[in-house]
Protein backbone atom coordinates (compact mmCIF):
# COMPACT_ATOMS: atom_id res chain seq x y z
CA UNK A 1 0.00 0.00 0.00
CA UNK A 2 1.23 3.59 -0.43
CA UNK A 3 2.92 4.89 2.26
CA UNK A 4 2.23 8.72 2.09
CA UNK A 5 -0.94 10.67 0.81
CA UNK A 6 0.33 12.17 -1.97
CA UNK A 7 -0.90 16.09 -2.93
CA UNK A 8 -3.06 14.64 -6.09
CA UNK A 9 -2.12 15.89 -9.43
CA UNK A 10 -2.39 14.90 -12.84
CA UNK A 11 -1.91 11.76 -13.65
CA UNK A 12 -1.83 10.39 -9.80
CA UNK A 13 -3.86 7.08 -9.92
CA UNK A 14 -7.02 6.83 -9.00
CA UNK A 15 -7.15 4.60 -6.48
CA UNK A 16 -5.24 6.56 -4.77
CA UNK A 17 -7.83 8.74 -4.02
CA UNK A 18 -10.18 6.82 -1.99
CA UNK A 19 -9.92 6.90 1.21
CA UNK A 20 -11.74 3.82 2.46
CA UNK A 21 -14.15 4.29 6.29
CA UNK A 22 -13.73 1.72 8.08
CA UNK A 23 -16.30 2.15 11.06
CA UNK A 24 -16.48 -0.49 13.45
CA UNK A 25 -15.33 -0.86 16.90
CA UNK A 26 -13.81 -4.50 16.26
CA UNK A 27 -10.10 -4.35 16.39
CA UNK A 28 -9.75 -7.62 14.31
CA UNK A 29 -12.44 -7.13 11.32
CA UNK A 30 -11.08 -3.69 11.18
CA UNK A 31 -7.14 -4.81 10.67
CA UNK A 32 -8.73 -7.15 8.36
CA UNK A 33 -10.64 -5.03 6.15
CA UNK A 34 -7.16 -3.00 6.39
CA UNK A 35 -5.27 -5.51 5.12
CA UNK A 36 -7.28 -6.95 2.27
CA UNK A 37 -7.86 -3.46 0.82
CA UNK A 38 -4.25 -3.29 0.79
CA UNK A 39 -3.37 -1.57 -2.68
CA UNK A 40 -6.99 -1.01 -4.28
CA UNK A 41 -6.91 1.96 -2.32
CA UNK A 42 -5.17 5.00 -1.04
CA UNK A 43 -5.86 5.10 2.25
CA UNK A 44 -7.73 4.40 5.51
CA UNK A 45 -10.32 6.41 7.98
CA UNK A 46 -11.11 5.36 11.17
CA UNK A 47 -13.03 7.70 13.24
CA UNK A 48 -15.21 7.91 16.66
CA UNK A 49 -16.56 4.59 16.88
CA UNK A 50 -13.38 2.39 16.42
CA UNK A 51 -11.18 4.90 18.46
CA UNK A 52 -13.79 5.41 21.35
CA UNK A 53 -13.53 1.33 21.77
CA UNK A 54 -9.67 0.58 20.77
CA UNK A 55 -7.83 3.98 21.41
CA UNK A 56 -4.48 4.90 20.17
CA UNK A 57 -3.44 1.38 20.66
CA UNK A 58 -5.64 0.12 17.86
CA UNK A 59 -5.48 2.84 15.74
CA UNK A 60 -1.65 2.28 15.49
CA UNK A 61 -2.62 -1.57 14.78
CA UNK A 62 -5.44 -1.12 12.36
CA UNK A 63 -2.78 1.73 10.51
CA UNK A 64 0.14 0.08 10.20
CA UNK A 65 2.26 2.35 8.71
CA UNK A 66 -0.61 2.71 5.91
CA UNK A 67 -1.98 6.13 4.83
CA UNK A 68 -4.43 7.32 7.97
CA UNK A 69 -7.52 10.05 7.90
CA UNK A 70 -8.22 10.30 11.61
CA UNK A 71 -11.84 11.26 11.76
CA UNK A 72 -12.71 12.81 15.46
CA UNK A 73 -13.65 16.30 14.00
CA UNK A 74 -12.48 18.10 17.26
CA UNK A 75 -15.25 20.41 18.49
CA UNK A 76 -14.67 22.34 21.74
CA UNK A 77 -12.78 25.54 23.28
CA UNK A 78 -9.98 26.35 21.87
CA UNK A 79 -7.42 24.73 24.52
CA UNK A 80 -9.03 22.06 25.03
CA UNK A 81 -9.07 21.30 21.05
CA UNK A 82 -5.30 22.48 21.16
CA UNK A 83 -4.90 19.41 23.84
CA UNK A 84 -6.34 17.03 21.73
CA UNK A 85 -4.39 17.62 18.51
CA UNK A 86 -1.68 17.52 20.25
CA UNK A 87 -2.09 14.25 21.93
CA UNK A 88 -3.86 12.40 18.69
CA UNK A 89 -0.90 13.97 15.87
CA UNK A 90 1.92 12.45 18.87
CA UNK A 91 -0.18 9.17 19.55
CA UNK A 92 -1.69 8.23 16.14
CA UNK A 93 0.63 10.00 13.27
CA UNK A 94 -2.03 10.72 10.81
CA UNK A 95 -1.61 12.30 7.90
CA UNK A 96 -5.04 13.95 7.83
CA UNK A 97 -6.73 15.00 11.13
CA UNK A 98 -9.66 17.40 11.55
CA UNK A 99 -11.96 19.46 13.66
CA UNK A 100 -15.16 21.22 13.27
CA UNK A 101 -15.36 24.60 11.36
CA UNK A 102 -18.34 25.55 13.47
CA UNK A 103 -15.62 25.62 16.42
CA UNK A 104 -15.07 29.19 15.15
CA UNK A 105 -11.39 31.38 14.16
CA UNK A 106 -9.67 30.60 17.89
CA UNK A 107 -10.78 26.85 17.93
CA UNK A 108 -9.20 26.52 14.42
CA UNK A 109 -6.55 28.63 15.06
CA UNK A 110 -5.34 26.84 18.34
CA UNK A 111 -5.66 23.28 16.20
CA UNK A 112 -3.37 24.83 13.97
CA UNK A 113 -0.51 25.89 15.92
CA UNK A 114 -0.72 22.65 18.02
CA UNK A 115 -0.89 20.34 14.98
CA UNK A 116 2.55 22.47 13.54
CA UNK A 117 3.98 22.48 17.24
CA UNK A 118 3.69 18.90 17.90
CA UNK A 119 4.94 17.55 14.16
CA UNK A 120 7.84 19.54 14.28
CA UNK A 121 8.67 18.18 18.22
CA UNK A 122 8.16 14.45 17.26
CA UNK A 123 9.97 15.00 14.72
CA UNK A 124 7.23 13.67 11.45
CA UNK A 125 5.47 15.03 8.48
CA UNK A 126 3.19 17.52 9.93
CA UNK A 127 -0.51 16.12 9.05
CA UNK A 128 -3.42 18.15 7.01
CA UNK A 129 -5.50 20.16 9.64
CA UNK A 130 -9.20 20.03 7.88
CA UNK A 131 -12.37 21.41 9.15
CA UNK A 132 -15.46 19.82 8.94
CA UNK A 133 -17.86 22.41 7.52
CA UNK A 134 -21.62 20.76 7.20
CA UNK A 135 -22.20 17.04 7.70
CA UNK A 136 -23.28 15.17 4.81
CA UNK A 137 -26.30 14.07 6.94
CA UNK A 138 -27.64 17.30 7.15
CA UNK A 139 -29.74 19.20 4.96
CA UNK A 140 -31.01 23.01 4.48
CA UNK A 141 -33.81 21.79 6.98
CA UNK A 142 -32.05 19.91 9.91
CA UNK A 143 -30.05 23.50 9.38
CA UNK A 144 -32.73 25.62 10.13
CA UNK A 145 -33.48 23.48 13.40
CA UNK A 146 -30.33 23.83 14.66
CA UNK A 147 -30.29 27.68 14.18
CA UNK A 148 -27.68 27.57 11.83
CA UNK A 149 -27.70 30.36 8.81
CA UNK A 150 -28.23 27.93 5.33
CA UNK A 151 -28.45 27.24 2.79
CA UNK A 152 -26.34 23.95 3.22
CA UNK A 153 -24.20 25.26 0.14
CA UNK A 154 -24.04 28.77 1.46
CA UNK A 155 -22.87 27.66 5.13
CA UNK A 156 -20.40 25.24 3.93
CA UNK A 157 -18.25 28.20 1.53
CA UNK A 158 -18.74 30.42 4.60
CA UNK A 159 -17.16 28.16 7.03
CA UNK A 160 -14.44 26.77 4.56
CA UNK A 161 -13.54 30.68 3.75
CA UNK A 162 -13.20 31.03 7.84
CA UNK A 163 -10.89 27.60 8.20
CA UNK A 164 -8.74 29.28 5.13
CA UNK A 165 -8.39 32.15 6.69
CA UNK A 166 -7.58 30.37 10.45
CA UNK A 167 -4.77 28.47 8.35
CA UNK A 168 -6.07 24.97 8.04
CA UNK A 169 -4.86 23.02 5.18
CA UNK A 170 -8.69 22.10 3.98
CA UNK A 171 -11.81 21.29 4.29
CA UNK A 172 -14.29 18.31 4.36
CA UNK A 173 -17.56 19.04 2.14
CA UNK A 174 -20.32 17.28 0.64
CA UNK A 175 -19.89 16.43 -3.02
CA UNK A 176 -22.51 19.58 -3.82
CA UNK A 177 -20.29 22.30 -2.82
CA UNK A 178 -16.76 21.02 -4.14
CA UNK A 179 -16.82 23.41 -7.10
CA UNK A 180 -17.68 26.67 -5.41
CA UNK A 181 -15.40 25.62 -2.49
CA UNK A 182 -12.56 24.91 -5.02
CA UNK A 183 -13.62 28.52 -7.26
CA UNK A 184 -13.57 30.40 -3.62
CA UNK A 185 -10.22 28.69 -2.00
CA UNK A 186 -7.90 27.60 -4.84
CA UNK A 187 -6.15 24.96 -5.63
CA UNK A 188 -3.45 24.17 -3.09
CA UNK A 189 -6.85 23.68 -0.76
CA UNK A 190 -7.49 19.78 0.48
CA UNK A 191 -10.94 18.79 -0.52
CA UNK A 192 -12.38 15.48 1.23
CA UNK A 193 -15.43 14.22 0.28
CA UNK A 194 -17.65 11.93 2.08
CA UNK A 195 -21.38 11.41 1.12
CA UNK A 196 -19.94 9.41 -1.96
CA UNK A 197 -21.99 6.41 -3.07
CA UNK A 198 -21.09 4.51 -6.21
CA UNK A 199 -24.09 4.02 -9.09
CA UNK A 200 -26.66 1.69 -7.98
CA UNK A 201 -26.25 1.76 -4.34
CA UNK A 202 -28.15 3.31 -2.01
CA UNK A 203 -27.83 6.58 0.12
CA UNK A 204 -28.21 5.26 3.51
CA UNK A 205 -28.21 8.28 6.47
CA UNK A 206 -26.39 10.38 3.69
CA UNK A 207 -28.68 13.68 2.25
CA UNK A 208 -26.16 15.36 -0.11
CA UNK A 209 -24.40 12.46 -2.31
CA UNK A 210 -22.73 11.93 -6.03
CA UNK A 211 -20.67 9.33 -7.34
CA UNK A 212 -16.92 9.08 -6.76
CA UNK A 213 -15.81 10.20 -10.57
CA UNK A 214 -17.88 12.68 -10.45
CA UNK A 215 -17.00 14.18 -6.49
CA UNK A 216 -13.28 14.23 -8.30
CA UNK A 217 -13.85 15.51 -11.67
CA UNK A 218 -15.42 18.49 -9.86
CA UNK A 219 -12.12 18.92 -7.71
CA UNK A 220 -12.03 16.29 -4.77
CA UNK A 221 -8.77 15.49 -4.05
CA UNK A 222 -9.51 12.47 -2.11
CA UNK A 223 -13.38 10.74 -1.50
CA UNK A 224 -13.76 8.95 1.63
CA UNK A 225 -16.39 5.55 1.22
CA UNK A 226 -17.44 3.34 3.85
CA UNK A 227 -20.19 1.23 3.52
CA UNK A 228 -20.20 0.60 -0.18
CA UNK A 229 -16.94 -1.14 0.57
CA UNK A 230 -16.52 -2.73 3.54
CA UNK A 231 -20.20 -4.43 3.16
CA UNK A 232 -19.50 -5.10 -0.35
CA UNK A 233 -19.31 -9.28 -1.43
CA UNK A 234 -16.29 -8.60 -2.65
CA UNK A 235 -14.68 -5.32 -1.04
CA UNK A 236 -11.29 -5.23 -3.48
CA UNK A 237 -13.79 -5.58 -6.14
CA UNK A 238 -15.52 -2.86 -5.46
CA UNK A 239 -12.89 -0.65 -4.83
CA UNK A 240 -11.29 -1.52 -8.22
CA UNK A 241 -15.06 -0.41 -9.99
CA UNK A 242 -14.88 2.73 -7.91
CA UNK A 243 -10.84 3.52 -9.14
CA UNK A 244 -12.14 2.62 -13.00
CA UNK A 245 -15.36 5.48 -11.89
CA UNK A 246 -12.94 7.89 -10.90
CA UNK A 247 -10.35 7.38 -14.17
CA UNK A 248 -13.45 7.04 -16.83
CA UNK A 249 -15.14 10.53 -15.30
CA UNK A 250 -12.40 12.38 -13.61
CA UNK A 251 -9.49 11.81 -17.21
CA UNK A 252 -6.54 11.33 -14.28
CA UNK A 253 -4.57 8.63 -14.36
CA UNK A 254 -4.77 4.93 -15.64
CA UNK A 255 -7.25 2.31 -14.36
Amino acid sequence: MTQALRRPEAGIQPKDRILVGIDTPDRGVAIGLAERLGDAVGGIKLGMEFFNAQGPDGIRAVAGGRPLFLDLKYHDIPNTVAGAVRSAVAACRPMIINIHAAGGPAMMRAAVAANRETADAEGIARPKLIAVTVLTSLDDADLEAVGQRGPSGEQALRLARLAQDAGCDGVVCSPLEIAAIRAACGPGFALVVPGIRPAGSGDDDQKRVTTPGRAVAAGADWVVIGRPLTQAADPVAAARAIAADIAETAGQGDR
